[in-house]
């Protein structure tokens, strides 16, 4: 799996104007190699999980998007949902697990799933590979969605996400309402089919979380991905100042107390020509009244004016 992003934007339409929700955003994912993309709330993480997979609800889409060498946004709708959509891209929507219609068994929800996107081959052994992958045992395939747990319903939107063996699956916030235990046993699921091969893209607003999974990690503020790396460098050396107060912002055992960013990101209905984070940011110059770039770093880039003169 290759996954290439370049200067996608992503906008939506509402009542006052368009809502520019996602622009510029630029990253690549070679063989193997997941992301992690956090930030702010609203600051567009799954906008830009929604736009790979081709359902942005009341938006549109530009830029470029090549998955394996293919440009998937020159696709007819048609043509995407056939080839690529569940097959190849799938999705675990964010709160997914309260989706799950309470009237029919699990097995019967798997059975609409493969028959929504045309799978001819054996649905018993699929479902049963499904949930063997995600450690389920199948007799919660005769089970209504109120005799599981959360963890359980939560595995359950997994192992639908997993149903026809995408090559990459996008997870906005497969853990969260769930309590610490279960989060544990979610994330120890995922870093076991990443082990198996398979490509993530997950959206969180946990660090800590990112750290045990993801290869690389994007930075997201305002609509823009401010900075992106290695998760080595990201955890190590950020060099955003945003990032840099995402980081300073978790609680550890030992070290200074954790502290926050005052403010509030700027509206996206008329973002700023400025530097987005320079009313918060405690290093902010003359020159961040402008825009800035992005400059290369090690293993990526970082969207501020601090790196001009670097190389």
């Amino acid at each position: 799996m290759r996954l290439s992003v370049r200067v996608l934007i992503a906008r939506y339409s509402s009542s006052q104007g368009s809502v520019y929700a996602a622009e510029n955003v630029n990253f690549e994912l070679e063989e193997g190699q997941s992301i992690g993309i956090a930030g702010e709330s609203a600051c567009g993480k799954s906008t830009v999980g929604l736009s790979l997979i081709r359902m942005l609800s009341g938006g549109t889409i530009q830029g470029e998007i090549m998955f394996n060498d293919e440009s998937i946004l020159d696709l007819s709708e048609s043509e995407f949902n056939e080839r690529f959509r569940w097959k190849k891209i799938s999705m675990i929507f964010q709160g997914a697990m309260n989706s799950l219609d309470p009237v029919f068994t699990i097995n019967d929800q798997f059975v609409e799933v493969l028959k929504q996107h045309g799978f001819d081959g054996d649905f018993e052994k699929t479902i049963l590979d499904a949930m063997k992958s995600v450690s389920l045992d199948e007799n919660v395939l005769k089970k209504y969605p109120h005799e599981l747990s959360g963890g359980m319903k939560q595995r359950v939107i997994i192992a639908m996400a997993l149903l026809l063996k995408p090559e990459f699956v996008i997870a906005d916030e497969p853990t969260t309402a769930l309590d610490v235990l279960i989060q544990a046993q979610i994330i120890n699921l995922l870093k076991k089919l990443k082990k198996e091969g398979m490509s993530f893209m997950l959206i969180t607003h946990d660090l800590a979380v990112l750290s045990e999974i993801a290869d690389k990690i994007g930075i997201m503020y305002a609509g823009q991905m401010v900075e992106f790396g290695s998760s080595f460098e990201i955890y190590k050396n950020p060099k955003h100042p945003y990032t840099q107060g995402l980081l300073k912002s978790i609680p550890t055992l030992h070290g200074d107390a954790p502290t926050y960013i005052k403010g509030v990101p700027p509206s996206l209905l008329e973002p700023p020509t400025e530097c987005r984070f320079i009313e918060r940011c405690p290093l902010a110059f003359e020159k961040c009244k402008k825009l800035p770039p992005k400059f290369k770093t090690k293993t990526g880039y970082v969207q501020c004016w601090l790196y001009e003169d670097e190389k």
